[in-house]
């Protein structure tokens, strides 16, 4: 698709995860068609930059020449580590290729919207709870039976329950989703379809919870662990990822998957390897640690690698994680837009960014096409980010958190705080 740094090619690996040598591949094929500037996004998929209508064609020449098979059709997300964790109640991934087989010999074919996806999540230590999705199946134990619970329209929590389901339903039931997805037209999601079409009593609702970020070490039995990073404001340059592969592979890795959150995870590096993966990826400015407040910072490419943006995105990130730490607790990421377009963000924030001729607006509680509620001067930017620092500080109650502060407080209490002095 076409953004301000030229056209953008988003792939999704059809394996689990990349060897090394793949990995590698795709950094090569990004610099060498590209600006050599690649994303993981929120939701875990690759992207490479910079690419114009007589590269596109080469770039997919040399993924085919690597051995990289992207997945087609119908996204299907399952867990990072699916496969490989023993704590999940299920690998979701021969379900998610029954499922894609039973798609593609749909007949009639379906006929589904571009960006539609289905999560098939079998728990472990990084499930897909807060993901959002058109239509997700989550595994669950009942009286000691694995079941599937199919819902539409939502993360975990807030999706619309349908019903519980043994292994060998599943498939005929979301099938019969996407046929009445299919007959709403070529746009429909989840969101479309009604409730009421679905027979439920279901009245259960999951209880909120803080995920865990893919960063960091993650144990998986005896002699198995994970080590993931972050992408610092999702991009990371081809020479660097190259570097980073290289490092990682001499120190044991085989196998690479991309995560949500930005990140990148790492398999078959030993236990006791920890401190020389985290010194490697922190030279490389990659984030080890699952407690950076970097994570909570949502970020577009910005001014100078896009040119529908009007500031440079990454500075103004840089200044909130020093100068607003009081936001980043976790209960939502701050985003910060170079334009209306909102491209990391789409969805509403409570504390939006954004850029504008003069700077940045301020929005609250909105997606960045929202007319912001006060305009901030890119040179007093730190200033209003420190105003609103203390201002969550002084009014947030025991055990609140940054999210609940600033939605008691309101928009008007927050725009006076920022435009004090």
């Amino acid at each position: 698709m076409q953004t301000g740094d030229g056209l953008l090619v988003r792939l999704r690996p059809g394996t689990p995860g990349l060897s090394p040598e793949h990995l590698i591949a795709l950094a090569q094929a990004a610099r060498r068609h590209g600006n050599g500037i690649l994303d993981i996004t929120a939701r875990g998929n690759l992207q490479i930059r910079g690419l114009s209508l007589e590269t596109v064609g080469p770039l997919a020449n040399d993924i085919a020449d690597a051995g990289i098979v992207p997945a087609q059709g119908l996204a299907i997300e399952t867990p990072p580590l699916a496969g490989y964790d023993p704590s999940e109640l299920c690998d979701p991934l021969p379900l998610a290729g029954a499922l894609r087989s039973a798609v593609e010999t749909a007949f009639p074919p379906l006929v589904l919207a571009p960006k539609l996806s289905v999560i098939i999540d079998g728990g472990g230590q990084l499930d897909l709870a807060a993901v959002v999705s058109d239509i997700r199946l989550t595994a669950e134990m009942n009286d000691g039976k694995l079941l599937w619970r199919l819902a539409v329209a939502g993360n975990a929590q807030s999706a619309i329950r349908i019903s519980l389901l043994p292994t060998q339903a599943v498939i005929a039931a979301v099938m019969d989703v996407l046929r009445r997805l299919s007959a709403l037209g070529p746009r429909a999601r989840g969101r479309d379809l009604v409730a009421t079409e679905f027979a439920s009593d279901e009245k259960v609702v999951a209880e909120p919870r803080s995920p865990r970020h893919p960063a960091g070490l993650h144990a998986l039995g005896p002699g198995r662990v994970a080590f993931g990073v972050a992408l610092a404001f999702g991009q990371i340059e081809a020479e660097a990822l190259i570097a980073f592969v290289q490092e990682t592979k001499s120190l044991g890795a085989q196998e690479l998957r991309l995560a949500p959150d930005h990140a990148l995870l790492a398999l078959g590096i030993p236990e006791d390897a920890a401190d020389a993966f985290a010194r490697c990826a922190t030279r490389l400015g990659l984030r080890p640690d699952p407690k950076d407040k970097g994570h909570h910072v949502a970020v577009c490419a910005g001014k100078g690698a896009c040119a529908s943006a009007m500031v440079d995105t990454k500075h103004a990130a840089r200044l909130i994680i020093s100068d607003a730490p009081a936001l980043l607790d976790g209960s939502f990421a701050v985003h910060v837009s170079g334009c209306a377009k909102g491209c990391a963000h789409p969805a509403s924030a409570p504390v939006t960014l954004v850029g504008a001729p003069t700077g940045y607006g301020l929005v609250v509680n909105g997606p960045a096409s929202t007319l912001p509620g006060v305009y901030i001067e890119e040179k007093k930017l730190d200033e209003a980010l420190s105003r609103l620092d203390a201002l969550v500080r002084s009014e947030k109650h025991a055990g609140e958190s940054a999210r609940a502060c600033l939605t008691r407080l309101g928009a008007s209490r927050i725009i006076a705080a920022v435009q004090q002095g």
